[in-house]
């Protein structure tokens, strides 16, 4: 019988984002770094018009004064568009690695830095056509559509009426000298790209948080898929349980079996209890702890001793020491020989019969 469907009402687990981000399952917004890189590009040519202004029109003079005089040849022609294109390259290569920069720089604010091969990994089922189809036709695209459109007529808008404004200035400048008509078709131009680009910006910010939205809204998962993965990050509850209850019962058959063996049960008074063992006739050079416990099992550990008169000495400092810094099995530090020689005089006093 199958189970029935279950809503996906709680928040993504660290471990499952942790799995969505190792394929590359990222929140992003394409228009953020388009609206970035555009207003890059805008800042980079107003700010350097002038430069890119003056190296253009010395190309161009060279073109125009060493080429189209020349009589036609082919390989002169390879030269002319070799030189255009290295010339091309040059004179925007500065722009090339703002816009490198930029894109990087806007990705990184998205989401950090990540390496996904997973994400890049060739899929045979993007293949299917039939899968295709009903992508074109889903919600998502269609929801896709409709988001472009928006877009399209705010910046159309803006630009518009950035334009419109722009028109009049325009006319009266044609009975200027080209030089300053240039130079204010250019500011123009990019005054319109401007505002274009800021417009695009606050789409691309708007866009970003509902991608952020729908991401977490999309990583959401059920009860029940909250529980499995919990039993296989931290195993079954069951098996943990019945792994606990086996410790302390073994525990304590350690307990019952080496506390009435001890010499002395150092306690805190209440809440840690240790029993040391000291046979100064063996090689033994320190005693050693046998047994411990905190709350409960100090309290059976009290009990113990008292039932097999094993003898229960109170000392907080050395109690607690004991129980935080040495195992069981292991002998008392050096640091710690003046106190613990001070409880078994103690208790040779009591019971000088001990020894």
């Amino acid at each position: 019988m199958s189970r029935p469907a279950q809503e996906k009402t709680e928040k993504a687990t660290p471990k499952k984002l942790a799995d969505a981000r190792r394929k590359g399952q990222v929140p992003k917004s394409a228009d953020f770094n388009a609206a970035m890189c555009l207003l890059a590009g805008v800042l980079y040519f107003f700010l350097a018009r002038a430069i890119i202004g003056q190296q253009a029109q010395e190309k161009l003079s060279h073109y125009f004064f060493n080429y189209i005089s020349a009589p036609p040849n082919p390989e002169r022609l390879i030269d002319i568009l070799t030189g255009a294109v290295y010339g091309t390259f040059v004179l925007l290569a500065p722009l090339y690695l703002l816009l490198v920069v930029i894109a990087t720089f806007s990705n990184v604010a998205q989401f950090g830095f990540l390496f996904a091969p997973k994400a890049i990994k060739p899929k045979v089922s993007k293949l299917n056509p039939i899968e295709g189809v009903k992508k074109i036709f889903s919600g998502r695209t269609l929801f896709e559509l409709a988001k472009s459109i928006l877009k399209i007529t705010l910046v159309g808008s803006v630009v518009f009426v950035v334009a419109k404004g722009q028109y009049t200035q325009m006319l009266k400048l044609f009975y200027g000298p080209p030089g300053y008509l240039f130079n204010k078709m250019i500011e123009a131009l990019l005054l319109i790209l401007f505002w274009g680009g800021l417009t695009y910006l606050v789409i691309g910010i708007i866009d970003l948080i509902y991608q952020r939205y729908a991401f977490q809204k999309q990583m959401r998962m059920t009860k029940q898929e909250v529980k499995d993965e919990h039993k296989q990050t931290d195993g079954d509850p069951q098996i943990k349980s019945w792994i606990k209850r086996r410790q302390r019962e073994l525990l304590m058959n350690a307990v019952q079996k080496e506390v009435p063996e001890a010499t002395v049960v150092v306690t805190n008074p209440t809440h840690f209890a240790v029993a040391l063992k000291y046979q100064p006739e063996g090689d033994q050079n320190a005693p050693v702890v046998v047994a411990k416990g905190a709350d409960a099992m100090a309290r059976k550990i009290k009990e113990i001793a008292l039932e097999h008169d094993v003898p229960v000495q109170e000392n907080k400092e050395v109690a607690q020491f004991l129980y935080y810094h040495v195992e069981i099995g292991q002998e008392v530090p050096p640091e710690l020989y003046q106190a613990v020689a001070e409880i078994l005089a103690t208790v040779y006093r009591l019971d000088r019969n001990k020894f």
